[in-house]
């Protein structure tokens, strides 16, 4: 999130993320004094599943994971991605996405055809099929 974005001379969004956001994450502007883009930046949900691997195919479920992710992050309301390798369980990956809502995910995206190439890259690899799961931030 860029703040200030109301401020006279400050960089447009394009010259900040060619400075700053070289991993191409997922930015947006925002600006507290008249509370343009706050609000969208705080609200977020959180999708969360524990893909088990079939054992010896990790290699080809990181490259296929690689190959996958522009399905998702094309898609209208995400906003990032990571997935993280099991320690203790090497066979067992953490997917984490953020959507700026559970309609985005479970509308947008489940019913796309960007899902239905999804399926096709990653699904054979799970064992078994992964439970999914959303969250929303708590105020603390």
């Amino acid at each position: 999130q860029y703040n200030k974005s109301d401020l006279p001379g400050v960089l447009t969004r394009a010259q900040l993320d060619a400075h700053l956001n070289s991993l191409g994450r997922p930015s947006r502007t925002a600006a507290a004094i008249d509370g343009a883009g706050v609000v969208e930046s705080l609200r977020m949900i959180l999708e969360q599943a524990i893909l088990p691997i079939r054992p010896g195919r990790e290699a080809d479920f990181e490259a296929a994971i690689r190959q996958a992710r522009p399905l998702v992050a094309d898609m209208p309301g995400f906003m990032d991605i990571r997935v993280l390798r099991g320690i203790e369980s090497p066979s067992h990956y953490l997917l984490l996405v953020e959507w700026d809502s559970v309609e985005a995910h479970e509308v947008g995206f489940r019913q796309s055809p960007n899902y239905q190439q999804w399926r096709e890259l990653l699904h054979h690899f799970y064992d078994p099929f992964p439970t999914v799961e959303h969250y929303a931030p708590i105020e603390f």
